[in-house]
Formats: structure tokens, sequence, C-alpha cells
């Protein structure tokens, strides 16, 4: 199991308690380099027009839950199963 899928695991399971660093991660490896990044919001451009984009904010080092549940619609309406 590669350090991608671990941490997909942890964002089922835990969405609350998911580390930014590791979600930053995760958005790299399916969506590519951030769109805007560097600021309060890092933002990954989708394949699909429209919404939703995937954004993401760091809280004191930790993901936001409700982001994190956003990425993972988001994988799996690229076809991913996680």
């Amino acid at each position: 199991m590669s350090g991608t899928e671990k941490i997909l695991e942890q964002m089922q399971f835990e969405p609350a308690n998911v580390r930014f660093a590791d979600l930053q991660k995760v958005c790299q490896a399916y969506f590519g380099k951030p769109r805007n990044a560097g600021g309060s919001h890092w933002v990954f451009k989708t394949p699909w027009q429209g919404d939703p984009r995937i954004n993401i904010q760091n809280d004191k080092g930790k993901a936001k839950a409700y982001q994190v549940k956003q990425v993972l619609l988001a994988i799996e309406r690229l076809g991913v199963k996680t």
C-alpha cells in the first residue's frame, strides 16, 4: 500500500484528523500542481468544468474536515475507488 493510499484510508475514517501536508500530497497526486498556492487557500484544478474545484485550507497544521470530505468526493468522481 502506497503512502497516498494510507492517507486516503485515514481520510475516510477520520476526516477531522488529517494533516494539511497529507491532504496536499493526496491532492497533488490526483489533481496535479495547485493553480493557486502559498496563501491561505490552495486551489486545485479538476478535469471537469465548473465546481467543485478543490479548495483546501491549513487550519493550524490540520485540514478542515469538510474539505477532506470534498476531496474524497472529487477523487470518487474521477472514477477512483477510495
